[in-house]
């Protein structure tokens, strides 16, 4: 159980370090809402992908789909994240 929470961390990290490396500009969120924007980008993402893959199968998790999935409900989330809290400024 521990381990498993565990890798929905550093997984979230990952995929939450991606988002932001992709969405240009400067990100003022710290760790914590990285993590947390890259799980709630993996749960939504890796539904969506099994939505269309013919559902949840063992070690899916770890296909090429659902990490591209997941990288990219991310950075939806964190577009849509920018937009509501008017954080990320346009470079002039």
């Amino acid at each position: 159980m521990i381990l498993t929470i565990l890798g929905w961390i550093v997984f979230g990290l990952i995929v939450g370090f991606i988002a932001r490396a992709l969405v240009p500009g400067k990100d003022n969120i710290g760790i914590l809402p990285t993590i947390g924007l890259g799980i709630l980008g993996s749960v939504v993402g890796g539904l969506i992908v099994a939505l269309f893959t013919g559902g949840l199968r063992s070690g899916a998790a770890f296909s090429p789909t659902s990490w591209i999935g997941s990288v990219v409900v991310a950075i939806i989330l964190l577009v849509i994240y920018n937009r509501v809290t008017g954080r990320k400024r346009a470079r002039r």
